[in-house]
Parts: C-alpha cells; structure tokens; sequence
C-alpha cells in the first residue's frame, strides 16, 4: 500500500531555524516516524519463517547518508537504534558521525559490504530480501523501519517511490515547497513536505495504517520531538 500525503512542516522549520544547535531535518523526520511507530507496533512487524506475526518492543530506523569510496559517492545506511526514545539532537550526531567515518560502525561496515555486493549481481537484490524479510538476525542488523530521503527532484514539490525492501513500514521524504493554506480561517502560506508511506500488506491492514498515518502527521506538524 502506498500513501502520499502532504505535511505541514512549517513549526518544525521555525523550531529548527530557532535552535542554537545545528540540528538535522533528516533527524527529525526520522525521530518523528520512530515516535510514531512505537505507538502503533503492528505497522513495522514481520512474518518469521512459520509465517507468524512478529512485533518489535523497539524501533530501529535505518536510512541513509552519502559518504565518499574509492568508487565515489555511496549511500550507506545507518541504522539509528531505539530511534523513538532518543533526541533529534543524538540522531543528529550519529548521522553526521557516519558519514565522517563510514567505517567505524559495525552496522555501516556489514550493510556497505552487503549493499555494494547486492548491486553487482541482477536480481540478487530482490531474491534475498524476500529471504531476508523473514529472519530474525537480518532484522536485528537493518532495523524494523526505512526512512529515505530522496531529496528534491530540482526545486519544488515531488514524490518519491522506493523498491523492494525487508521493512513493512517505509517512508520516503520527498520535496518541499511553499503552497497556500487556511490556518485559523486565514490563507497562509505554508512550508510543505511531500512524503510517500509504504506498508506491506502482507503485514498490516488499511485501518492500522490509516491510524499510524495519522499520528505520523501529528508528529511531525507539531514539531514534538523537537520539544521533548
């Protein structure tokens, strides 16, 4: 199931421009979507090799950064553990870390290796994260939640698809944009994110979905996990 929705990011931008810490926008979506999912644990389940429902007391989110490699520029991902409980401040740091020295997490090291071999072999991709979507270690190495940033397509609003992962819950920050809104009976213009939130199906339900959506858009226009 895809979603496309349209968030109000305009308290968030505020709360992040007011700050003296130089905080990161990726940080706080991931913060967001991680606060979200603790409260709707069936959105980021999986099904174990017996096929039953498996839930997480835990959000690991994984996205990605842009580091340099002898064969130039690669998005690693990074897994950002217990993501729901942590300050966009701390994500900020880890994600920045990565990035300066890809090579120090035992996460970045095991997910580079398995991401640049997955790109030399058609198809190898898919099959194994089909296999991988089942097991329990694979889960504990790439966490239970995707956050990509796609980031803008030029200037302006856009919408981004990701392709075939292990996560039942992804979420793809899209472009931003300026748009006109009616906020306290007023026309106002507006700082706007798309997003495009994936669930499979296999794994969560319409309703649960639509509830998680929901809270995810609360989450993030009320720029909470910038506050507490």
């Amino acid at each position: 199931m895809y979603g496309l929705i349209e968030v109000d990011v305009t308290k968030p931008q505020q709360l992040l421009t007011a700050s003296t810490a130089d905080l990161s926008f990726t940080a706080f979506v991931v913060a967001s979507v991680a606060r979200a999912a603790s409260q709707h644990p069936e959105v980021h389940a999986y099904r174990d090799w017996r096929g039953r429902l498996v839930t997480h007391s835990y959000v690991d989110v994984t996205t990605m950064v842009e580091v340099d490699t002898s064969q130039g520029k690669f998005p690693l991902a990074v897994v950002v553990g217990d993501a729901d409980i942590r300050s966009v401040a701390d994500i900020t740091d880890q994600l920045r870390s990565a990035k300066r020295t890809p090579r120090q997490s035992g996460n970045a090291r095991f997910l580079t290796a398995f991401a640049m071999g997955l790109t030399r072999i058609p198809l190898l991709a898919t099959s194994l994260f089909r296999l991988g979507s089942r097991s329990v270690r694979v889960r504990q190495r790439m966490g239970t939640v995707s956050v990509t940033a796609i980031g803008m397509f030029g200037a302006g609003p856009g919408y981004g698809f990701g392709g075939s992962t292990v996560y039942a819950l992804t979420v793809v920050v899209g472009g931003m944009s300026k748009a006109p809104r009616i906020v306290a009976g007023e026309i106002q213009s507006r700082d706007i994110l798309n997003l495009t939130i994936t669930f499979d199906h296999n794994m969560v339900d319409g309703a649960p979905a639509a509830r998680y959506v929901a809270h995810l858009r609360e989450q993030i226009e009320s720029g909470e996990a910038l506050i507490t």
